[in-house]
């Protein structure tokens, strides 16, 4: 967090700006896989983080 403290806090208006650059990047059609894949992602690496803390119990 004391990254973004360094730029400031983020807003609507940064965040349109960020999601249309990531549009333009990406395109329409492959956000919803693109939002997948990061879902899926942080939904692993929760689960490996709680089965190392289990192990370590």
């Amino acid at each position: 967090m004391e990254v973004l403290a360094l730029f400031g806090p983020v807003g609507l208006p940064e965040m349109l700006i960020i999601l249309a650059i990531v549009i333009l990047i990406f395109g329409a059609n492959r956000l919803p896989e693109l939002g997948r894949g990061i879902g899926s992602g942080i939904k692993n690496f929760k689960s490996s983080i709680k089965d190392s803390h289990d192990k370590t119990d």
